[in-house]
C-alpha cells in the first residue's frame, strides 16, 4: 500500500530541503496557500509542516510564516551539548570555572586520600546521601536563607538529576505544568521525556504574570508551577518579595504543586526568602554546586515535603542508586573549610565583570538580564531573524543559542541567549564584538 498523499508531500519536500533544492531561510507558502497548490484540507496541509518541524528541517514563525532551517545549526542545538572545535567560542552553555580551580581539586584529593574513610567511599551509599553530609548542605541552606533539617535533603547527581527525581516521584504522564513562556531548556526535556503537558504562562515585570496564571488553573486542571525565583534562565529576573508570597497564596488556593529550581540563586545576594521557606508543605527546592563549584562535580540536592521523600529516594535508586561517595566527600569538605563559600563569592565578583564587558561592547542595543547573571537574553531587530544570526556565528567560531529551545508558546522570539560565562575575558570580549557586528551586518 502506499503512503497517504500528505507523507508523499511530507517527502518531497524534506527531499528538497535536504538536497537544497529550498535553501535554508526560504519562506514556504502559507498553510491556506500549501493546502489550495496541493488539494488539502487545511488540516492536512498544517500536519505537513509540523511533521517538518518534528524532523528539524523547518521552523514556524507567528506572523513571519514558516522557514526553511539553517543546515548549518544543529537540531539540538541550545539543548544538545555539542562537541565544539578547540576555534569555537562557547556562548551557549556556562561553566564557569576560575583560574586554580584545578588545584583546589588536587589539595582536596590529597586530603581524601589521608582521610581513612576511602574504603566507605568504594561501597554503596544511602540512597540520599550519607546523614552527616546531607547535614552539611542543610546547614550550607540555612546561609542561603532557607532553614531545614538534615533528613529533608537527598543528594542527587546535580541539579538536572534532581529535577528528574522530582518529576517524576511527583507527576504522572499527561500532567500540566504551568512554566515560564520563556523558561529553561533541560526541564522542557525532562517534561517531554516524561509525556508532561506544558502551560506557557507570560511574563510581567520580575516574575510570571500571576492574574494570567489564575486564569489558568480556572481553566485546566494544573498539578504544578515550574518556577526560578532567583535569577531566571534565560531573563535574569529575581522575583520580588509580594509576587513570591502571591505565587504561594496562588498554590494554596488551586492545590499546586511548586517545582524551585535555585541553580544560579547563588550569583544573587539579599534576595527574598525561597518559596521553599514560604511554602516548605508545596514545594521542592532543587539546586546543585555545578555553577557554584564545578559543572564536573555532578553533586545537587533537593528539599522536599515529607510525603514526598521516599517517593524520590526510590526514584534515585531506580535511575542512580545513588550520589558518588567522592564526589560528595569532595564537596563537602569544601564545604566545610569554607572554599564553596570563597568560590561563590569569586564567581559572583567574574559574573558582574562579565556583564560589565558585555554592557560596554553591547552599548545601545536593547538585551535583557541582571547584572549578577552568567547570561543575556538579546531580542533581535524587526527584521533579523535567529537562525542567519547562529549560522553566521558559527562561521565565525562562535557558538551561541537561539530562543527555540527556551520558547513553550508556538510564537518563537527572534532572539539569542548568550552565556557569558565559559569563555576566558579576551575570547568573550573577542565573542561579544562578534555578536555585534554580525547583527549589524544582518540587520542592514
Amino acid at each position: 500500500m502506499g503512503l497517504p498523499r500528505y507523507k508523499q508531500l511530507v517527502e518531497r519536500l524534506a527531499a528538497d530541503i535536504r538536497s537544497g533544492r529550498c535553501a535554508s531561510g526560504t519562506r514556504l507558502p502559507t498553510h491556506r496557500a500549501l493546502a489550495a497548490k496541493e488539494g488539502l484540507a487545511l488540516a492536512t496541509a498544517t500536519r505537513v509542516y509540523t511533521e517538518l518541524a518534528a524532523m528539524g528541517l523547518v521552523s514556524g514563525e507567528s506572523g513571519r510564516g514558516t522557514f526553511v532551517r539553517y543546515a548549518a545549526l544543529p537540531a539540538g542545538l541550545g539543548v544538545d551539548q555539542p562537541l565544539l572545535g578547540q576555534d569555537m567560542i562557547d556562548l551557549n552553555f556556562n561553566n564557569p570555572n576560575l583560574s586554580g580551580q584545578g588545584h583546589l581539586l588536587r589539595d582536596a584529593l590529597r586530603e581524601l586520600a589521608m582521610a581513612g574513610e576511602l574504603d566507605s567511599l568504594l561501597c554503596y551509599q544511602p540512597h540520599g546521601g550519607r546523614l552527616r553530609e546531607r547535614a552539611m548542605v542543610a546547614g550550607y541552606l540555612a546561609d542561603q536563607g532557607l532553614q531545614v533539617g538534615a533528613e529533608q535533603v537527598l543528594l542527587v547527581n546535580g541539579a538536572q538529576h534532581g529535577l528528574a527525581v522530582a518529576m517524576m516521584a511527583m507527576l504522572q504522564p499527561g500532567d500540566a505544568v504551568a512554566v515560564d513562556a520563556l523558561t529553561y531548556p533541560g526541564f522542557k526535556v525532562l517534561a517531554d521525556t516524561l509525556h508532561l503537558t506544558l502551560l506557557p504562562v507570560p511574563h510581567v515585570a520580575g516574575g510570571p504574570d500571576l492574574d494570567a496564571l489564575a486564569q489558568l488553573c480556572r481553566q485546566r486542571k494544573v498539578r504544578a508551577v515550574f518556577t526560578m525565583p532567583t535569577l531566571h534562565n534565560p531573563l535574569g529576573w529575581v522575583m520580588p518579595a509580594a509576587q513570591r508570597q502571591a505565587l504561594v497564596a496562588l498554590a494554596r488556593q488551586y492545590g499546586l504543586l511548586l517545582i524551585e529550581d535555585a541553580a544560579y540563586a547563588f550569583l544573587v545576594e539579599g534576595a527574598p526568602p525561597p518559596l521553599a521557606a514560604l511554602a516548605p508543605e508545596l514545594t521542592v527546592y532543587v539546586s546543585g554546586f555545578s555553577k557554584s563549584v564545578a559543572t564536573g562535580l555532578r553533586v545537587g540536592y533537593v528539599v522536599a515535603p515529607p510525603p514526598w521523600r521516599a517517593a524520590m529516594e526510590r526514584v534515585i535508586r531506580a535511575t542512580a542508586w545513588n550520589t558518588p561517595g567522592v564526589m560528595c566527600a569532595l564537596v563537602c569538605g569544601w564545604l566545610a573549610d569554607g572554599t564553596v563559600a570563597r568560590l561563590q563569592a569569586q564567581k559572583r565578583q567574574d559574573a558582574a565583570g562579565r556583564q560589565a564587558m558585555a554592557a560596554a561592547v553591547l552599548a545601545g542595543m536593547p538585551y535583557v538580564s541582571h547584572p549578577a547573571s552568567y547570561f543575556l537574553w538579546l531580542p533581535l531587530p524587526p527584521a533579523a531573524r535567529a537562525e542567519p544570526l547562529v549560522a553566521e556565528l558559527r562561521q565565525h567560531g562562535v557558538a551561541v543559542s537561539p530562543a527555540a529551545p527556551f520558547a513553550c508558546t508556538a510564537h518563537v522570539p527572534q532572539a539569542v541567549r548568550l552565556a557569558l560565562g565559559s569563555p576566558g575575558l579576551p575570547a568573550l570580549q573577542q565573542a561579544l564584538q562578534l555578536v555585534r557586528q554580525v547583527l549589524g551586518n544582518l540587520s542592514d
